[in-house]
């Protein structure tokens, strides 16, 4: 199959990157690297998310963070919500579209969520209701699509089996995540190819993680397939509070980096995503762990 001709990118920086990155993180520079984001050209934004901060206490002030960014024109702003009340939350505050999770794990999801992947589905079927109600789409993640940091390897069909059942309750895509960074082209190629037959290919979407340094490898396998939706976070932010040695999500810049050399359409300007990822780094006190943003500085 061909490749596709455009991409849609959603950042996942301000929510899944942030989240678990040390120390505290304040709201203007929060609200700056969403505007950056924006200015950059990249169309949907996982601003905050709407847990309870006890869990995910760099998320305790998603509220503000919603209340106060600045709205771009052509830009959604999306939220994870793990419940009915995170939901009415995210929605209050002006979410245009919210997120629900599972894992293709049983045991990732007892340490993620304190309940088990049956538990998480009636969990959130209160907030597919309501978002529909109010019509505002729902995006579903499924982890560990790829391997388990405590059961290893996960069969392919289970993976399909729950991505049915979330596109049946009325998510739109389901994003696949490797939550590890286990994978390589070919459990990749392997999870597609039990995915592909039930699902279309605007139905699914990719979440590397780059532990092991395969996520773009990953990514075209995906994009050979047909599959034209991928998350990234710019700087590579982020990582797995419950996923022992993951390292960040692949890096927003060098996803864009990839796909621009070919040929595929993404509507970003790599050297404003460049600097967003640098100003936040800087901000944070952290490496900036793209390799296309060290080698814009002279290092790589």
């Amino acid at each position: 199959m061909s490749l596709p001709q455009k991409v849609r990118l959603v950042e996942v920086g301000p929510r899944d990157g942030l989240q678990n990155e040390p120390g505290e993180i304040r709201l203007a520079d929060k609200l700056r690297l969403i505007d950056d984001l924006a200015l950059a050209g990249l169309t949907t934004i996982e601003a905050g998310s709407f847990v309870n901060p006890k869990w995910v206490p760099q998320m305790a002030d998603s509220d503000r963070v919603f209340a106060q960014l600045e709205r771009h024109e052509g830009v959604r702003y999306a939220a994870l919500t793990p419940n009915l009340k995170g939901a009415e939350r995210a929605l209050a505050v002006g979410a245009d579209e919210v997120a629900v999770f599972t894992a293709a794990s049983e045991t990732f999801s007892q340490k993620n969520t304190n309940c088990s992947i049956d538990e998480t589905f009636e969990r959130f079927s209160d907030v597919i209701r309501f978002a529909a109600a109010h019509n505002v789409p729902v995006r579903g993640y499924l982890s560990c699509t790829l391997g388990c940091p405590y059961e290893g390897d996960v069969a392919p069909q289970a993976v399909a089996e729950l991505t049915g059942k979330l596109l049946d309750m009325g998510c739109y895509e389901v994003s696949l995540g490797d939550t590890i960074g286990c994978g390589n082209a070919g459990s990749t190629a392997r999870l597609l190819d039990a995915l592909l037959p039930r699902f279309n290919t605007d139905q699914l979407a990719m979440h590397c993680h780059d532990t092991r340094g395969q996520a773009l490898a990953n990514i075209l396998v995906a994009l050979q397939a047909g599959i034209a939706t991928v998350d990234a976070s710019v700087a590579g932010l982020g990582g797995c509070n419950y996923a022992p040695g993951a390292s960040g999500n692949v890096a927003t810049e060098d996803v864009v980096y990839m796909l621009h050399g070919l040929g595929i359409e993404t509507g970003v300007d790599l050297d404003r995503l460049i600097q967003a990822g640098e100003r936040i780094s800087q901000a944070l006190h952290r490496d900036n762990a793209s390799s296309v943003a060290l080698a814009a500085r002279g290092k790589g």
